[in-house]
């Protein structure tokens, strides 16, 4: 078998459904003996930092994304919690309906904003605490 390269396998993944794609990550973690969540905490880690003074982040430097309601498009609401976390469709449902509830927990700003907007666009309330 020819060894592909990362604009092939990207490629591949283009193709694949989101069902077929998350089959995919479960038989890679298996295989591997590793978890695909893993690697968010170093995202967040790392962004904590970036540009910001010394003082800035001892005041204030993790942020929690709460819904407060899905409002009329509750449908968009779900599928924009699904990107943002690695929930299922129903435990995203679950969420989605029993607002207020938190999203995302000890993000970096950057991280938190890109979500508030993400699921206002979708016609969400959001606070960021």
């Amino acid at each position: 078998m020819a060894k592909l390269t990362q604009d092939e396998l990207l490629a591949q993944f283009e193709e694949m459904t989101l069902i077929e794609l998350s089959e995919f990550v479960k038989a890679f973690e298996e295989k591997f003996d590793v978890t695909a969540a893993a690697a968010a905490p170093v995202v967040v880690a790392g962004g904590a930092g970036a540009g910001a003074a010394a003082e800035q982040a001892e005041e204030k430097d993790e942020f929690d994304v709460v819904l407060t309601g899905a409002g009329d498009k509750k449908i968009q609401v779900i599928k924009v919690v699904r990107e943002l976390t690695s929930l299922g469709l129903k435990e995203a449902k679950d969420l989605v309906d029993g607002t207020p509830k938190p999203v995302l927990e000890k993000v970096n700003k950057e991280a938190a904003d890109k979500a508030k907007e993400a699921l206002e666009g979708a016609g969400a309330s959001v606070e960021v605490k």
